[in-house]
Order: C-alpha cells, then structure tokens, then sequence
C-alpha cells in the first residue's frame, strides 16, 4: 500500500450524555468519502480514542468498515497504554479487511528506542497490515528516533510515519536517510514543507470540516507540483492552524467546525469542555475567510 492523499482521522460523535451516536457517525464517513478524501483513520486521537472502552474502539472500527467497504482506505488507530489493548485493536483491523493500521508510542511508560521498537513489532506481528508510524513526542514523552527506526524497518510492513514532532530537522532526517518509509505530514502548520521533501500524504484534522481545502492544497503541490500556488494556499490556511494547534482545543475546534457545516459532532468527552463564544466567533470567522481566499485561488488557476 501507498499513502496518497488526504487521510482524515475522523471524529467521534457524542451526545449530550456523552454516548456514541452511531448515525452521526455514519453521516460524518459518508460526507468525507463524497468529499473526496483518500482515506479515514478511525481511533486516531481526533476521534478521542483515548477516552473510549476497548468495546468500544472496536465496535467503531467494525462499523467504520461496514460504511466505507472498499471506497477509500481505511486505517485503524491501535494506540493505547497497554501493548495487549493495543495487540486486540490490530487483530480486530486484520479481522475486519481494514487497509492499514496506525501504530503509535505507548504514553507514559517511557520506553527506550529498543522497547519501543519491540512493542510495534509485536502490533506488527498480530496485524500483518501494512503500518503507519505515529511519531508525536510531546504527547508521547519519546521521539522515534534512528534506533527505532532501524529495527522496525526490518519488516516490510512499516510503509510509512506521521511525522507530528514540529521539528524540521526531523523531515530532512526521514526524506534523506528514511526514503523506504513514506513521510507523511502529520504537523499542520509545516504542511508544505512536507510536500517541498517529498511527502505524499497529509493526515489532517481540519479536513473533517474543510477537506475541499485540504485537498487543494495536496493537489497544488504532490500532483501539480505547483509550489507557487502551493504557498498562496499554506498562507491562507495559517491562521486556521494556529487556531487549531496553539490554543489547546484541537478537538473541540474540530468539532464545532464541523457543526459549523451541518454535521452534527457533539461534545467532546470528560475531561475536555466545548469552545466557549469567543473561540466559536474566532473559528467561524478563520473559516469563512480561508473559503472563500482559497477558493478565489483555485478559480484563478
């Protein structure tokens, strides 16, 4: 498998007394697969994974299958504390015909670069999918370092990372001495800088409320090579990644940028609150000026 595109890890709907509404989701799947995204990654940290029961978790993946049969891919987040839950969410992907899984640092335990590597190779073992790394040291505590790198590569199944550190230094590393595991974009504010090293795919969140926009953006620089172009769109999506990325709301901007548009999200789950007024006026007016400059852009090409 080659990772190409847009790939959204897609929310989790809740109602008011924080269940799962499972229609809602459905709605969310159906909207993104006709609005042209590559793929969606269900049980990324985006659809709040972390605050689910492993029933749950899989009770999600199993019904994300079922909506998107073969449309796009689909990947299936196996993060969590334990490497036994994390082994049952990759079985179940394997079981479910999923296109890939998303394989992250266990948080807070710590591990070495060794440690961790055996811990993927165990989730690797139990998949036999093709895998996404998930490198994001500042909510993990450990980076994917050379180390890990090497051991992991030894298989054939880690095809790609996220790459979410925020270090630069960190795409040189992956685009020049890594060109065997695809880089994917996983920072969205260097998302162009991604795309100038080679990158191939975005896995973004804002693309559950303005995946159109985020699409423009991919096509302008992996398909069009059109780096001029490329950088009127970056510029005009800044504002919107220094709302979604510097005020610690990632999530519930998501959301409500999803209702925004007419998708019902509901509320995040304990221990997160919904945006107050003021962050809501500062999305909605973010948002209405990124559409309308970006589609200006695109009419001009």
């Amino acid at each position: 498998m080659k990772f190409e595109g847009i790939y959204t890890p897609v929310i989790t709907p809740h109602r008011g007394d924080g269940s799962i509404d499972r229609d809602a989701f459905a709605k969310m799947i159906e909207y993104l697969v006709a609005s042209g995204v590559h793929g969606i990654i269900n049980g990324g940290s985006t659809g709040e994974y972390y605050a689910q029961s492993m029933d749950e978790r899989i009770e999600l993946a199993t019904l994300a299958k079922e909506i998107i049969g073969d449309r796009v891919a689909l990947i299936i987040g196996t993060g969590a504390i334990r490497l036994q839950d994390s082994i049952q969410v990759a079985e179940t992907a394997a079981k479910i015909g999923a296109s890939a899984i998303l394989v992250g640092s266990p948080p807070y335990a710590v591990p070495t670069e060794r440690e961790n590597a055996l811990n993927a190779l165990a989730i690797d073992r139990a998949a036999d999918l093709p895998i996404m790394l998930y490198n994001y040291p500042g909510r993990m505590g450990i980076n994917m370092g050379e180390e890990f790198l090497d051991r992991v590569g030894r298989s054939r199944n880690f095809r790609a990372i996220k790459e979410s550190s925020g270090d630069i230094n960190r795409v040189h590393l992956l685009a020049r001495d890594y060109p065997h595991i695809q880089m994917s974009c996983g920072m969205d504010d260097q998302a162009l800088e991604f795309f100038v090293w080679g990158a191939r795919s975005w896995v973004c969140g804002g693309s559950n409320f303005l995946p159109t926009e985020h699409i423009a953006l991919y096509r302008a620089c992996a398909i069009e090579g059109n780096f001029d172009k490329g950088r009127r769109i970056m510029s005009a999506m800044m504002p919107l990644m220094r709302v979604l990325e510097q005020g610690g709301k990632f999530i519930q901007c998501i959301k409500y940028g999803c209702e925004m548009g007419g998708l019902y999200a509901g509320p995040p789950r304990p221990p997160l609150k919904g945006l107050n007024k003021g962050d809501m006026r500062q999305l909605e007016q973010v948002v209405r000026v990124l559409k309308r400059t970006i589609a200006q852009i695109e009419a001009e090409a």
